[in-house]
């Protein structure tokens, strides 16, 4: 195959193919060489010209199956139909029941053992998803009478911080009895703050993702 000569359908390829062998071999499984091989005849000259190493390819294809959930998030903050709480609810459920969660949940990296990608999730919880997504529902909820909190900026980046760092398997290397409890805790912790948002088909659908992470990892 000839060097792709349109620089936006190298990078298409290249994660594509990189997110395919992610979702069939692991992220860990997964070398960049093995990449190439099944790139159809581009160099690894390719690839480093367009991406400086696995990680980034990694936070490019995650980046691309992520995209469903900012339109997600969107359509669930800006619902005039639903109080604050019901938006923190339906966000919980909705963002694990994403068609494309499995596959990311297959290919997932350790985060805990890589602290760039884990550094990078963090940054993104706090400088992005918090402040564009959450913090509006709690101060909608806080406006309606269904969230009670003197800090919703705070309180919005505890619920993600949680939910995608302490809860998430790929960070804690969590086996499903853990998550569980983890799970029973986190909602323990909300129910008490008058936060009723996880609900037990929330708890169910975060141990299946992490058995699928266990069976590939």
């Amino acid at each position: 195959m000839a060097r792709n000569k349109y620089p936006e359908e190298t990078v298409n390829l290249i994660l594509e193919t990189a997110g395919r062998l992610f979702v069939e071999k692991g992220y860990e499984r997964t070398s960049i060489q093995d990449i190439v091989d099944n790139l159809g005849g581009l160099s690894k000259g390719a690839i480093y010209h367009h991406f400086k190493s696995k990680e980034e390819i990694l936070s490019a294809v995650t980046d691309r199956m992520t995209e469903e959930s900012e339109v997600l998030l969107s359509r669930i903050r800006d619902d005039k139909t639903l109080t604050g709480k019901e938006k923190l609810r339906k966000l919980f459920y909705e963002s694990l029941n994403r068609p494309e969660q499995k596959d990311m949940f297959r290919s997932a990296p350790r985060l805990g053992e890589n602290p760039q990608l884990l550094a990078m999730v963090m940054r993104e919880t706090i400088d992005i998803t918090a402040p564009i997504y959450l913090t509006p529902i709690m101060e909608q909820g806080i406006k309606d009478g269904t969230i009670h909190t003197k800090y919703p900026k705070e309180l919005g980046e505890v619920l993600l911080l949680l939910g995608n760092v302490w809860l998430n398997p790929m960070t804690m290397d969590s086996t499903p009895e853990e998550t569980y409890r983890k799970c029973l805790c986190f909602k323990e912790i909300l129910d008490a703050m008058g936060l009723d948002i996880v609900g037990e088909e929330t708890v169910e659908k975060l141990q299946e993702l992490t058995e699928i992470y266990n069976d590939h990892k």
